[in-house]
């Protein structure tokens, strides 16, 4: 009967409901960029783009393929996860080719949209051969060593673009540095579900904060000093903040102790001040930070950082405009370091406020994640990868408005970079994996014992009361 089989599987509608939602999302995200693609076109041609039909196709097979291995493999995963990769990587192409057509001879769109089925497919080989995230958890040493390995490589390679984080192999390259997020955090999530009860014992007491015994400051030391080491020799800001804060962040996640980040904080501040003071490339960002009218008033002309203030001013609330914009005055790396400001410029405040609030539901259903997670090491690697994600939007985001240091890191999804957007794929579908296990309704737990039978009212009455001394030794009826 319909009502048997319901009972007989209580997560079926659920689990049917949400690969609907996910499969009607995934379609308005590819509306929506194929829409902002037409729209380009329309505001500087004042028609849609030849290969507009292309490019809402090409973009809908790939978030379909996906989709199928979702509800092929991970049937209860989270609705949002992929649908929101989809829209900000469609987002992502759009505002490339914008600048594309103020930059004719640097055309960069297709080369995005390459590394955009790589990404895709290795999303679909995650969740496909990912059978059980557990098993990361076997090679999460193996993971950081190999990963730091790399990343010792473009120490001894030429400087480019005032930082040593890229390793070329003919035309192509890539930076080693965004595939170690991903294996670091699945190595700091191993690491603490072990050592969290260790961690979180404390020594002395400062007023109300409480600082770790010294004994356990070896393992923050010792990232700390990697990743010093990453900052003095390939001069890169971005790399320090993410590694070191997410350690800091899953730290304090596993042990609740909020003097973790009290000696984070002290830390970071030991490691960048003398790098500000005295590496050229991250004393010029520094200076630029502090006072970025500076050229102006020396004749210079604006620096980035001015051009990308005023990017962001004549945007206004709504926007100039898909396409209408003049942020490619910015110049330099404008569409990698710098794609958030001409997002802003023609999409406004709020364009911008919606941008930060994908990504926001992304980092929130990720901490959602890791509290329906009953294993550490699960629950720890969830929220690291979801602070992960958060932590590379701000200091992409405060580095272009202003508010921090530039860090020369990319927007996720969104700006120019291969190794970018293929390591944030990789990243939603560990997500995808992890929301799956968490959401996965567990089996009945079989009884062992059988209770015996309540005795029945005339049985209860016919009985002896061993307590009653008038009826002992008096045979019943």
């Amino acid at each position: 009967m319909p009502g048997e089989r319901q009972r007989a599987d209580p997560g079926r509608r659920t689990r049917g409901g949400r690969r609907w939602v996910e499969l009607l999302l995934v379609v308005l995200a590819v509306a929506i960029a194929a829409y902002g693609y037409v729209d380009v076109g329309a505001d500087i041609d004042g028609k849609a783009p030849s290969d507009a039909l292309r490019y809402g196709l090409g973009l809908g097979a790939l978030a379909l393929l996906a989709h199928l291995a979702v509800r092929r493999r991970a049937r209860y995963a989270d609705p949002l996860l992929l649908p929101i990769a989809v829209l900000l990587n469609g987002l992502g192409l759009v505002v490339i080719y914008r600048l594309d057509r103020s930059t004719p001879n640097d055309s960069t769109a297709p080369t995005q949209l390459l590394w955009s089925t790589i990404g895709v497919a290795l999303f679909l080989a995650v969740v496909v051969l990912l059978r059980d995230y557990r098993v990361l958890q076997r090679y999460a040493y193996v993971l950081a060593l190999v990963t730091l390995l790399l990343m010792i490589v473009p120490i001894f390679l030429p400087a480019v673009y005032g930082a040593k984080i890229w390793i070329k192999i003919g035309p192509l390259s890539f930076q080693p540095g965004e595939i170690a997020k991903i294996a670091l955090a699945i190595f700091f999530a191993s690491y603490l579900a072990q050592h969290r009860d260790a961690l979180a014992l404390t020594g002395r007491r400062i007023w109300r904060l409480e600082l770790p015994r010294g004994r356990n400051l070896g393992p923050i030391v010792l990232i700390w000093l990697v990743s010093a080491a990453i900052l003095f020799l390939e001069q890169d800001l971005g790399t320090l903040l993410i590694f070191f804060g997410l350690f800091v962040v899953m730290l304090y996640v596993a042990t609740g102790r909020i003097g973790w980040i009290a000696v984070g904080l002290v830390l970071v501040g030991v490691a960048v001040v003398p790098v500000a003071l005295w590496e050229p490339h991250v004393h010029v960002r520094f200076v630029d930070w502090l006072d970025p009218m500076r050229t102006i008033r020396l004749g210079l002309g604006p620096s980035q950082l001015a051009q990308s203030m005023f990017a962001f001013a004549a945007g206004g609330l709504l926007g100039t405009g898909l396409g209408l914009g003049h942020s490619y005055l910015i110049g330099f790396a404008m569409k990698s370091d710098w794609i958030l400001a001409t997002f802003g410029e023609e999409t406004g405040l709020v364009g911008l406020a919606a941008l930060f609030l994908l990504y926001a539901i992304v980092v929130v259903r990720g901490f959602r994640t890791g509290r329906e997670l009953h294993d550490p090491f699960g629950r720890l690697l969830a929220i690291g990868l979801a602070s992960l994600l958060a932590l590379q939007v701000f200091v992409v985001a405060g580095g272009v408005t202003d508010l921090i240091p530039l860090t020369g890191m990319t927007m996720p999804f969104l700006a120019q970079g291969g190794s970018s957007l293929v390591t944030n794929w990789i990243l939603i579908a560990l997500l995808v994996k992890l929301s799956d296990a968490a959401r996965r309704p567990r089996p009945p737990v079989p009884q062992l014992l059988t209770p015996p039978p309540e005795p029945n009212a005339a049985s209860a009455a016919a009985e002896p009361d061993p307590d009653d001394e008038e009826t002992e030794g008096v045979p019943t009826v």
